[in-house]
């Protein structure tokens, strides 16, 4: 009987398990929703909204239910399972994105997109070393850390100049940009800087432990992943993928769907991050219409796993810790962060043919920083590299230039608005073209000869 009742447990522990996963992915969806709403209450994104909620949740359970709550609530094993949904979520709907950046008539310029790169990387990275230099020169070990000095200032240049594509890609969406020209520029920019700043990020953390090999590796690791892209698009648009996505069109959403998480797990597990491989899958997938209809399924179910991502992302992120940062040091870190992202964008925009409005907007759009800044600064701080004093410092930085970039968009929005031309008014005096209508005539719906235009006449 004992046998038969151990049994009987370990058949429903499964079950148990799988309904604590599913309530605490319902309580996320609410936590998620509530930050929208606040979001939209305050008139920023939605994804900032998500996210601020997440950061707040973890320490608002630990406050009311203490460190052994949130275990109990958030076991181990559904937080990881909750991540793994989440992110399954993030690779799915950035995939979307990344196939929209090469088809349809705006597609972006190659030449604009590389120079918006070199214009906000560069001077982003030149801040990070500004700010390392302004470290350095006070002499405080506890921001300063012991970290050897070329480690220290290349994760400083790494850190300012990174880009925060899942939040950017929402942004863009949630604001209707997309779509838009600035959209697909900023978008491709933002993925070709962090597919540049990880393998340097590699680098920083090889220097801090004595190993030089990791850039080589996430290189090849790149260039491996573009020759599957390359591979993977040949294959699915020949005459083979093209048949079998038009005989079984629902089995090729679930194709890309795996194809994407793949290749986002490989290019994670080999030293780069899930968001290269999930931009390389979305490239691979063919631009024909059946290939693009199932793509679209793909991207909707991203899109609604979406908020678990940022929501368990902001949960842990607050469990680190934090130190005490001078306001000198927070004030050094916002300015340098936002000069050198949003002037570096702009020159970048205005270099490659941008208006001075569109290059203003791919300049803020560029600033946003976000969750992959926080991912990037706990890299560092694992790897000794990063002090807690400057780790809280270059926090408050990504959580305020990410702020900024909703309102720094409808600022933008209202003063082009404001300096827009009027329309051309006609003079009272001028001649009409033939068959025109005088103005005075049409506001009072009375034609010519005295009928209205619905027909009648008017009163003699």
């Amino acid at each position: 009987m004992a046998a038969g009742t151990a049994a009987r447990m370990a058949a429903v522990e499964p079950l148990g398990r799988a309904g604590h996963v599913l309530a605490a992915l319902g309580a996320v969806l609410l936590v998620a929703a509530a930050g929208r709403y606040a979001a939209r209450r305050s008139r920023q994104p939605e994804v900032i909204g998500e996210l601020a909620a997440g950061l707040l949740a973890g320490p608002a359970v630990l406050w009311l239910a203490g460190r052994h709550g949130l275990d109990m609530l958030l076991p181990r094993g559904v937080l990881a399972a909750l991540k793994l949904v989440g992110e399954a979520g993030l690779v799915l709907f950035l995939c979307g994105l990344a196939h929209k950046l090469r088809t349809g008539p705006s597609a972006p310029d190659r030449r604009t997109v590389t120079r918006v790169v070199v214009g906000a990387l560069l001077p982003a990275q030149a801040a990070g070393v500004l700010l390392a230099a302004l470290v350095l020169a006070t002499g405080d070990p506890a921001v300063r850390g012991t970290a050897p000095t070329g480690a220290f200032v290349l994760m400083l240049a790494v850190t300012l100049s990174i880009t925060a594509v899942p939040v950017l890609a929402r942004i863009l969406l949630d604001r209707g940009l997309a779509d838009t020209p600035v959209g697909r520029v900023s978008l491709a920019s933002g993925i070709v800087i962090d597919a540049l700043s990880w393998p340097l990020l590699t680098v920083a953390i090889g220097l801090a432990s004595g190993s030089r090999s990791g850039f080589l590796r996430a290189m090849a690791v790149l260039a491996c992943g573009l020759a599957v892209t390359v591979l993977l698009r040949r294959v699915l648009g020949g005459a083979a993928g093209d048949a079998l996505c038009r005989r079984a069109p629902r089995l090729a959403a679930p194709l890309i769907g795996i194809v994407a998480v793949a290749l986002a797990c490989a290019t994670e597990r080999l030293g780069l991050t899930a968001i290269v491989g999930a931009a390389l899958a979305g490239l691979a997938v063919p631009a024909a219409k059946p290939w693009s209809a199932a793509l679209g399924s793909v991207t909707a179910a991203g899109r609604s796993l979406v908020p678990v991502y940022f929501v368990v992302s902001g949960v842990g992120a607050v469990t680190a810790g934090f130190a005490a940062a001078s306001p000198a040091l927070v004030l050094a870190a916002v300015a340098l962060g936002v000069a050198g992202k949003t002037l570096g964008g702009y020159a970048g925009a205005r270099l490659g043919a941008q208006s001075r409005w569109d290059a203003l907007r791919v300049g803020a759009l560029m600033n946003t920083r976000g969750l992959t800044e926080l991912i990037v600064l706990q890299a560092g701080r694992s790897a000794g590299i990063i002090t807690p004093a400057l780790f809280a410092a270059l926090v408050v930085m990504a959580l305020a230039t990410t702020a900024m970039t909703g309102p720094a968009l409808a600022l933008l929005d209202r003063a082009e608005m404001r300096h827009r031309p009027p329309p051309a008014r006609r003079r009272p005096d001028a001649a009409l073209p033939d068959g025109a209508l005088p103005d005075a005539a049409l506001s009072d719906g009375a034609l010519p000869d005295g009928s209205l235009l619905d027909g009648h006449t008017t009163p003699e």
